[in-house]
């Protein structure tokens, strides 16, 4: 019991649950969408079957990368990942990609449509926490996984168009999420094997398992993130008059 009472526990979960907010938004769109066709009273089994269905899968998909993550250069490649994931969220691209959601009047039809989209949607969802999951230690990964989850499931459901009112008043918040993102592919990256495994693939250069290395790291990264997020979306905003005049002429 006293593992789960480590500020490290604490920490790793209250990532996760933020990492599900800022990026589980879609969550609720794809859920109304796929079930707004639905007879009344079948609308509130689609929801929650349908969000029962996408969290199991997802807890499952953690599970794999968890496992994944312990081979070499992986733990890389994710944390390329999650810096291009922040960079996105600090500069998102504006195309709707909810057009192609179908909806359906048949109760299990519409919970395949939400259980489908979210597998597809939830590729950076499940890298994210993964990442996150990595900073609490080998004993309780999937336990604070799980539990992050479960507490965050209320929140996209219920508390999505808050949340996404919050983040429109205070974009602060979106560009911490990011932040947040880039600290946890900066951790992740000096924590691959190759680089500190010293037994193994002698001819990569080793990195001090360190708390400093790894807090510079985890500073790195969301400065990273932060830099280059902000230069995309300036020039996202430059290219908007010049694509306006263009198609106006």
């Amino acid at each position: 019991m006293e593992q789960f009472m480590t500020p490290e526990f604490w920490v790793a979960v209250g990532q996760i649950i933020m990492i599900d907010i800022l990026l589980g938004g879609d969550n609720a769109v794809v859920i109304a969408l796929a079930c707004r066709k639905l007879p009344p009273a079948q609308r509130t089994k689609g929801i929650l079957w349908g969000t029962a269905g996408a969290i199991v899968l997802r807890v499952i998909l953690i599970f794999f990368a968890l496992t994944l993550l312990a081979i070499p250069f992986l733990k890389l490649v994710g944390a390329a990942l999650l810096v291009w994931i922040g960079i996105k969220l600090l500069a998102p691209d504006h195309d709707d990609a909810h057009g192609n959601i179908q909806s359906s009047d048949k109760l299990w039809g519409a919970v395949k449509t939400v259980i489908v989209a979210d597998l597809v949607m939830s590729v950076d969802n499940v890298i994210a926490i993964a990442g996150a999951a990595q900073g609490a230690g080998q004993s309780h990964q999937m336990p604070l996984v799980i539990f992050g989850l479960l507490v965050s499931i209320p929140i996209i459901v219920w508390g999505s168009q808050l949340v996404i009112k919050l983040m429109d008043r205070f974009p602060i918040i979106i560009t911490l999420g990011g932040m947040l993102l880039g600290w946890i592919a900066g951790t992740m990256a000096v924590s691959d094997p190759a680089l500190a495994n010293t037994a193994a693939w002698t001819w990569v250069p080793k990195l001090p398992q360190t708390d400093t290395i790894r807090y510079a790291a985890g500073i790195a990264g969301a400065l990273l993130v932060l830099a280059v997020g902000k230069w995309v979306a300036v020039r996202q905003a430059r290219q908007k008059p010049a694509e306006a005049a263009t198609s106006s002429s």
